[in-house]
């Protein structure tokens, strides 16, 4: 494509991300319906990593050969994407749930933690992406915190950081971030992405509100306590990404936040973005934790973000001096423009 057909830049001064999974193919939603006008970085998710350490595309007919945006795949959509918007960086997310159980055996292991570093870095040159975002979920003890340090020291050898990004995703749950030496992982990292969400959901004895920024008891988890344990481990601001969830957590028979959970709707308990607020009920925000909801129809009381939740997280990150947000994910955001999330959050880090 020449010069002169290209997209002008946008410009970005925070990070504004989005991660893509894959299996959204198979729902008719592709990367070409995104507005890359406000999105500058693409997370494609997930590939998997086996227990000898090799990474590879976890689906090829989603990635490379299903028909998208006139392209083979989701991924070669966002290559070809790539060239039309010049400032969109794709970034390759290794593992997610299904990865569990793998990383723990192949972070432990340096030969494998060797062989995991050249096997994304091949992948990702073959591809034509610009690096890789480690999603192990979760070091959930000192030493995965200590495999998972070694790790990311791995693959920064294979990826060298003038040349490719190295990300990766962390909850927002002290009990998994402080068995993580943050400052030494901030040495390897280009971005951490903060999953300030998911605080309450089918698993915990209460409803509450599940991507709350400030927490309304000295119990609760919040994004903002995250983000400062962060911020007092020694990890710099302009690093960390916070998370905005595009789908909401559904508790049946309550009317808020503090019952019992006495069973949830949708499915397992999530109802997509772009599904909300339910029909019949009326949206109202939480100023004091910075939370979405609406109360009736079928998902009873439904927590969740909105335009202005976004917009009041993005002002946050400003004051704290974070990189910007990233949102999972991204089919599952508004299509109308006055409710995306996704625009809400360019329109703030971009307005004066």
């Amino acid at each position: 494509m020449s010069s002169s057909l290209r997209k002008p830049r946008a410009p970005f001064m925070y990070t504004n991300a989005v991660y893509w999974p894959n299996y959204r193919v198979y729902n008719g939603d592709t990367p070409g319906q995104l507005n890359y006008g406000c999105i500058n970085r693409v997370y494609y998710a997930f590939a998997s990593v086996t227990a000898d350490g090799g990474v590879f595309l976890s689906d090829e007919w989603a990635d490379a050969g299903a028909p998208c945006d006139g392209v083979h795949g989701a991924l070669g959509s966002l290559m070809h994407l790539k060239q039309r918007y010049p400032h969109l960086k794709v970034v390759l997310s290794i593992g997610g749930g299904d990865s569990a159980e793998t990383f723990p055996i192949v972070a432990s292991n340096a030969v494998l933690r060797d062989k995991f570093g050249r096997s994304a870095r091949g992948l990702i040159e073959a591809s034509g992406l610009d690096g890789i975002d480690v999603v192990w979920e979760y070091p959930c003890t000192p030493e995965q915190g200590n495999d998972f340090l070694a790790l990311v020291a791995a693959i920064r050898i294979h990826l060298p950081e003038d040349r490719y990004l190295l990300t990766a995703a962390l909850p927002a749950a002290k009990p998994v971030l402080q068995n993580i030496d943050l400052r030494q992982a901030a040495e390897y990292l280009d971005t951490l992405n903060l999953t300030a969400y998911d605080f309450f959901g089918q698993w915990t004895l209460k409803s509450g509100h599940h991507a709350q920024l400030y927490s309304t008891n000295k119990d609760e988890p919040s994004g903002d306590l995250a983000v400062r344990h962060l911020l007092a481990s020694g990890v710099p601001g302009r690093m960390i990404l916070l998370g905005i969830p595009l789908f909401g957590r559904s508790f049946l028979h309550v009317a808020g936040p503090g019952h019992k959970n006495r069973g949830v709707g949708g499915s397992d308990g999530t109802i997509e973005y772009s599904q909300l607020p339910r029909k019949g009920t009326r949206e109202q925000v939480d100023r004091r934790a910075i939370a979405a909801q609406c109360v009736g129809a079928d998902g009873g009381f439904v927590t969740y973000d909105n335009p202005e939740t976004v917009q009041v997280k993005a002002t946050y990150c400003k004051q704290k001096g974070l990189g910007g947000l990233f949102y999972w994910s991204a089919p599952s955001d508004a299509k109308e423009s006055k409710r995306s999330l996704i625009t809400a959050g360019f329109k703030a880090f971009h307005s004066s």
